[in-house]
């Protein structure tokens, strides 16, 4: 088992392993100097001010993770990321995810919750259908499969949009994040490469996965960049946000970067455009950060 799942072992299953789904965000922790950015002084940073759990999500989740009478499926997972679906559905994606059985309380150790036992089988990545706010089933899991030995899959940020610009088909695109076994204080993996996959309607069949951006060639870790934290739409483009890993390599924050591709192009490696501080450049452009300046200020 990876070391970072050991540390997650005896975390709970299913109200447990939620927290990300009361506050799945990257947390702003300042902005740049105001002549680092259009605008000056009209940007302002935002802080969260009060948060509160959804009760009739998290008791979804508690009753589909628990559920005795499954031993296959999704039993709590993290890194959540979600996606409407056409029809109404929502794809509720998963970083590492425990299947397996799950037992009714007590625990091992006295407690009175349900748990799992150490042979759970732990994958990286899975999805899970909600259909009018009832989980319905967890896709084949794990549904991105490794890319080679000692890497894996974690999926991010996910849009529906069309096959190719201007086509009345649509499909789902999801952010992935390829990482490789490491030492400390890689314990999370060292960042590789950012890919999108391409999943069919209505079926989730996954079609193809693209390497969009490699990072092996980056000698420094902390300094590669994976994309996909958020997506946004805007005016006929879907700008992709990312980040570097300046936290794992013991920096105060990590830093914020950009990119930008044409609406239906995302699985396209030659349509993303990287913001290198003065322009859109193409492939092979560096980027640069637009949050962040690698020591007090940037994000986490």
């Amino acid at each position: 088992m990876p070391d970072d799942a050991r540390v997650r072992q005896r975390t709970g299953t299913g109200v447990g392993l939620l927290l990300a789904l009361v506050l799945a965000a990257v947390l702003l922790t300042a902005l740049p100097d105001d002549g680092e950015r259009e605008g000056g002084a009209a940007c302002r940073p935002h802080s969260v001010a009060s948060w509160s759990a959804n009760g009739d999500l998290t008791g979804e989740f508690a009753r589909y993770g628990d559920d005795p009478s499954r031993t296959d499926d999704w039993t709590g997972g993290d890194g959540t990321h979600s996606v409407r679906l056409p029809d109404g559905r929502l794809l509720w994606l998963f970083s590492d995810t425990y299947l397996g059985q799950v037992y009714a309380p007590p625990n091992p150790y006295g407690e009175s919750s349900t748990w799992r036992d150490t042979t759970a089988p732990l994958v990286r990545n899975s999805a899970v259908v909600m259909r009018e706010g009832r989980l319905e089933r967890t896709l084949a899991a794990p549904l991105f499969p490794d890319p080679a030995p000692n890497q894996w899959r974690w999926p991010v940020a996910a849009r529906v949009e069309p096959r190719s610009p201007g086509s009345d088909e649509r499909v789902v695109r999801v952010l992935l994040w390829v990482r490789t076994a490491g030492q400390a204080p890689w314990i999370y993996g060292v960042p590789t490469a950012t890919e999108v996959a391409t999943l069919s309607l209505p079926d989730l069949r996954v079609e193809s996965v693209v390497k969009v951006l490699d990072q092996q060639l980056v000698p420094d870790p902390s300094r590669r960049v994976l994309f996909g934290t958020t997506l946004v739409e805007e005016d006929g483009w879907t700008y992709v946000f990312g980040g570097d890993d300046g936290q794992a390599a013991s920096r105060p924050v990590s830093q914020a970067y950009v990119a930008r591709v044409p609406e239906g192009r995302l699985a396209e490696p030659g349509a993303w455009r990287y913001w290198n501080g003065s322009e859109w450049a193409g492939p092979g452009a560096e980027p640069r950060a637009v949050l962040g300046d690698g020591r007090r200020k940037g994000v986490g």
